[in-house]
């Protein structure tokens, strides 16, 4: 008598995705990246070299934007946190109502007023309204996007998997602006010795803004319908005021929420280098080379990252990483490349951009880990809340970067009325240089100080991953 094979037993977590759901994910943060880099980029240049709007104004229209956002990004958190789920889950809906009017936002804000009217009361007006309309929608999908990470899987090795790919997505979407942008939206001018300069075109980047906005949407909408909310949802009453003070409490939230405004503020503040480009290095073709400087050690990196966390854990890894990124950093600093040598700042750049890809690949699977501290130590969900107050925490970090960066610029003589047409200026270009270097050195050093603060190691988080687990299991 054949004997029956006995059940082969599964180490296999029973939440866990694969390659094709993580891609999904993955496919919805490059439509966020599609919307938001563009605009994170190159407004600021639309803004004083197109409309006209000088730097200390301009500056005010991204401190007075953000600020609304103290009161916008709670709401968000608060709305997404109160729905109960739906046919098609609590978060992914979200993606598919809003994805069409962000990417209209995002088209406004390129819209050059300034040949209908030269009021510059007016076009501040209109600047204000576009971007903070734009700001508003962009939360609005922002918030349930990064809150979804954490109910398509409560796997470790899952989440590992969806950052991985968050980060893939970011590189997509962040990339393609990055280097595509400075060869469609600059015109070239000669300066009259036999040289040129480039200038920015209104036309050509309202062009561009259509291409971003296109491809965000139909980016949304395959993020959309490739993702499953599979992680039980509390459909418990939420209480906002003991959400938010039990996260005033929590150590690795609060580090979690500093280290976000100098993550995403120096993202933000890198931007500036288009200004480096076009005034110090006299070539805005060169930003398409930072792009790759940057990014390509994250592609170098993402193969590995998976096994190295598994290995040593998220905060181990983003420690080393800051640390390399940090000494990248200060040495840019202290090198200061000639207006003739733009290879020694790519370079430099290079080796920032590998030490900082590594707590650019684990940065969202930290997030989730906190939202899992969160619930092992107070019981409650509050995936929302929390994501919709560290996105405020990003869009702090962006704030002081967009209006210091301004501000700084301005300090060091940049005008939009002589810089906007020019080139290597003496002193305002290596004022222009500083700013660029300095900031990045000191931003650098204190992220790698917080990841040494950061008290959830990997030992410390496999009793919340037992935990988490128990309790979806037992849902």
């Amino acid at each position: 008598m054949a004997k029956t094979a006995a059940p082969q037993k599964t180490n296999l977590h029973p939440n866990c995705i694969g390659i094709k759901e993580a891609a999904g994910y993955m496919t919805g943060e490059a439509g966020n990246m599609f919307a938001l880099t563009y605009i994170s980029s190159f407004l600021k240049v639309f803004y004083t070299d197109v409309l006209r709007i000088p730097t200390q104004k301009a500056a005010r229209i991204f401190l007075f934007s953000r600020l609304w956002d103290c009161v916008n990004d709670p709401i968000w958190g608060a709305a997404v946190a109160a729905r109960r789920p739906g046919p098609n889950g609590k978060f992914r809906p979200y993606l598919k109502w809003l994805a069409l009017p962000l990417a209209i936002s995002e088209l406004l804000c390129f819209i050059n007023v300034r040949s209908f009217t030269q009021s510059q009361a007016l076009i501040l007006v209109f600047a204000y309204c576009t971007y903070i309309l734009f700001g508003m929608l962009y939360t609005g999908v922002n918030v349930p996007f990064g809150s979804l990470a954490s109910v398509i899987t409560d796997d470790p090795q899952g989440r590992t998997l969806l950052s991985t790919f968050r980060s893939i997505g970011t590189g997509i979407g962040a990339a393609a602006p990055m280097l595509l942008a400075p060869m469609v939206i600059y015109s070239k001018v000669n300066d009259g010795n036999g040289g040129t300069y480039n200038v920015a075109n209104g036309g050509r980047m309202l062009l561009f803004a259509a291409v971003m906005a296109a491809c965000a949407v139909v980016f949304y909408l395959v993020g959309y319908g490739t993702t499953k909310e599979r992680v039980r949802v509390s459909d418990a009453k939420f209480d906002a005021k003991k959400t938010y003070l039990g996260m005033l409490k929590s150590k690795p939230f609060i580090i979690l929420a500093l280290s976000g405004i100098l993550i995403s503020g120096q993202l933000q503040f890198a931007s500036l280098n288009q200004y480096l480009y076009k005034n110090y290095f006299c070539n805005t073709s060169l930003s398409a080379l930072g792009t790759v400087a940057q990014y390509l050690p994250t592609v170098i990196m993402l193969p590995l990252t998976g096994k190295l966390v598994r290995r040593f854990g998220k905060k181990e890894l983003s420690t080393v990483g800051s640390l390399f990124a940090a000494i990248a950093a200060i040495l840019v600093c202290l090198l200061r490349p000639a207006p003739d040598n733009p290879a020694l700042f790519l370079v430099m750049q290079f080796f920032i951009g590998f030490g900082y890809c590594i707590v650019s690949i684990t940065n969202w699977a930290v997030v989730t880990d906190v939202i899992d501290f969160q619930q092992y130590t107070t019981g409650e969900h509050s995936e929302s809340a929390i994501y919709a107050v560290y996105t405020f925490c990003r869009k702090l970090g962006q704030t002081i970067a967009d209006y210091g960066g301004l501000m700084l610029l301005g300090k060091v003589g940049y005008k939009a009325e002589t810089m906007a047409n020019a080139g290597f200026v003496p002193g305002v270009s290596e004022g222009i240089l500083r700013v660029c270097t300095v900031i990045p050195a000191v931003v650098y050093s204190l992220i790698f100080v917080l990841y040494l603060l950061y008290p959830l190691t990997k030992q410390k988080l496999e009793p919340i991953y037992a935990f988490i687990r128990k309790e979806n299991e037992g849902a």
